[in-house]
């Protein structure tokens, strides 16, 4: 049964089912269809009853087996299934967010037992917003990233974060994920050894990448990693031929992309069955299925050339590339990771026996000793202190992410992570319409933001930021950090020809209203000791680009069609009408009132009318 259908069933239902598997029927609805759940995907699903067991279609589908007590023991070590240990700080683990087990491998492949899952969906996000996106497609970057601007102005002012600046403490000789070199969507597990995409439920065409803390330049060397889960969500859950999850694993030198595969020194084995290297696609190997595991291994000779390949569930899969000794010119390889709606975990406990022995002569990363192996060293800061933030400001079309570049070119030891739609929109690889892409990233880049705040680092806000209310929340969220403003106001003449240009290049088209109503809104920042620490116009001086946007929004204003607002009814003010006559029925219960018969007060309202207009009132 699936869990749409389960959730379905009522509360009788429900707790009725539960009765008949002797488990506890007590608890809400939300309770018992996650308790319900997790026993259909366990291994005694043949105890469920006939109505509530899956109905297999084809072959019958092997049992999920549970995973092993320790996360980095090898499968198959022992046959019961442990309990799960909950994070304290958020549950890796949602078995509301599962679906049904994928049908085994294909004949031929081998999966050893136990291979579960391990590190599996977050919690629980807001579904995606619901907008139309049909008539949004010939719109340009600009236009989504206005509308999601507006949305500040009926925000309340963030809480500051909290403090966090006491820096993490773990051994720098230990093999992990570097929750360093990653993508801000793609979140870290606790133990540092698995991890999936932060925002798979709400943007599932998003890939996110990560490299280990560790590499090598020489010796035969290898690493596993493990197909977790696949997180789908409801709405994906049977597009499974459209291909919504992915897995990348290989290695990239250490200033690559972390989008595995798109780089000229970056080696990837992909999921579907095919090897990656500078964005080019080759046919190799398997496709990968759920709980999966792909060895990884490097080669490297005396002369510095590297010979690359990858293992199926112990299964050679062939010469992946052969690398000569002035490509690497010495460089580090480094493990790397990038997946898209699935979990990964790798195996990095080097107490622990491998999941496979692997190739005769190979070291797994983690045995080899610590002389062999090369830290990847990084100068991120590691406080709200040291860290920076500079936010771009200007129209679309001004130069903000040229400038942006250049200044990254130029203070390299700095590291700046560019926040930015487009870098959002290269992380979607599979392609589709660029304008639900455009809303999706301009959507993705709201909550992004929101973590970059809490995360310490240096960052570049690269969007048009031009109302107030949009940038001063986004200041108050990086309270702590130095916050720097940096504004781009070309000359008209010479913003006319970028825009120009932009629109050409990207073939985008800015509809006229939107680029008008920008110029209306546009706000130009002045000093404020408590949102920035430094406001730096890059073009024009503050005085000149302040006349030059009132020009702008004068002939805005003049060529914008003027807002016709819906007439109001005029609302009348009508006194209470008085009716000569005795009050209704219930006189009788006012007799009882004192001064009832008093002609001179204002208790009988109707008999003093009636006078007025010689009326009887008796």
């Amino acid at each position: 049964m699936k869990l749409a259908d389960i959730k379905k069933l009522k509360v009788a239902e429900l707790r009725s089912k539960l009765t008949e598997l002797g488990l506890d029927s007590r608890g809400l609805k939300a309770e018992l269809v996650d308790r319900l759940w997790s026993v259909s995907q366990s291994p005694e699903q043949d105890q469920l009853p006939a109505d509530c067991s899956p109905t297999p279609s084809g072959p019958t589908e092997p049992a999920e087996v549970q995973p092993p007590n320790e996360s980095s023991s090898p499968p198959g070590v022992d046959g019961a299934a442990p309990l799960r240990e909950v994070d304290p700080v958020r549950e890796y683990t949602d078995t509301a967010t599962q679906t049904e087990p994928e049908p085994g491998p294909p004949a031929g492949s081998e999966r050893p037992p136990g291979a579960g899952t391990g590190c599996q969906a977050g919690g629980k996000q807001q579904g995606q917003s619901d907008g139309s996106v049909a008539g949004e497609m010939g719109r340009g970057r600009a236009f989504y990233e206005f509308k999601e601007e507006i949305r500040y102005k009926r925000s309340k002012s963030p809480q500051p974060p909290e403090d966090k600046d006491e820096k993490e403490e773990w051994d720098e000789d230990k093999v992990r994920l570097d929750p360093h070199v990653r993508h801000l969507h793609f979140e870290v597990g606790p133990d540092g050894s698995c991890g999936q995409p932060r925002f798979w439920d709400r943007y599932p065409s998003l890939w996110s990448g990560c490299r280990l803390t560790h590499g090598v330049r020489q010796g035969r060397v290898g690493f596993e990693v493990r197909l977790e889960k696949k997180l789908l969500s409801v709405e994906t859950e049977g597009r499974e031929a459209e291909g919504p999850y992915g897995l990348r694993v290989g290695w990239s030198v250490g200033d690559a992309s972390l989008l595995l595969g798109e780089d000229k020194l970056s080696f990837a084995y992909d999921g579907r069955g095919k090897k990656v290297s500078g964005g080019k696609q080759e046919e190799y190997g398997e496709p990968l299925a759920e709980g999966d595991i792909v060895g990884c291994y490097a080669s490297f000779s005396t002369d510095g050339a590297v010979e690359l390949f990858f293992h199926k569930n112990n299964r050679f899969l062939g010469g992946a590339f052969s690398l000569r000794a002035s490509v690497l010119r010495g460089r580090v390889l480094v493990p790397h990771v990038l997946c898209k709606n699935c979990s990964v975990r790798l195996l990095l406990d080097p107490s622990a026996p491998q999941w496979y022995a692997g190739p005769p002569g190979f070291t797994p990363l983690t045995a080899l000793p610590a002389g062999q192996r090369v830290r990847v060293t990084s100068t991120l800061p590691t406080s709200r202190a040291q860290s920076e933030v500079v936010m771009m400001v200007g129209l679309p079309g001004s130069g903000k992410t040229f400038w942006a570049q250049a200044h990254m070119k130029q203070h390299p030891e700095k590291e700046y992570r560019l926040l930015g739609t487009e870098e959002l929109l290269a992380c979607m690889l599979s392609g589709g319409p660029r304008g639900s892409r455009l809303q999706q990233a301009s959507q993705c880049l709201t909550d992004l933001i929101k973590v970059a705040a809490e995360t310490p680092g240096n960052y570049i806000l690269d969007q048009c930021n031009v109302l107030f209310s949009a940038r001063r929340h986004k200041l108050q969220l990086f309270a702590g950090f130095r916050r720097r403003v940096v504004v781009l106001f070309p000359p008209a003449d010479e913003w006319r020809r970028r825009l120009s240009q932009h629109r050409m290049g990207d073939g985008e088209h800015i509809p006229e209203t939107a680029l008008l109503k920008l110029q209306v809104s546009c706000s130009l920042p002045e000093p404020q000791p408590e949102l920035m620490e430094e406001v730096e116009y890059a073009e024009l001086p503050q005085e000149q680009a302040r006349s030059l946007l009132v020009e702008y929004r004068e002939e805005a204003q003049r060529l914008l069609p003027p807002v016709i607002k819906p007439d109001k009814k005029p609302r009348w003010y009508k006194k209470r009408r008085h009716f000569p006559g005795p009050p209704p029925s219930n006189r009788t219960q006012w007799t009882a009132i004192p001064g009832w018969g008093d002609p001179r007060g204002n208790i009988q309202p109707w008999v003093q009318q009636a006078r007025h207009w010689n009326l009887p009132y008796q």
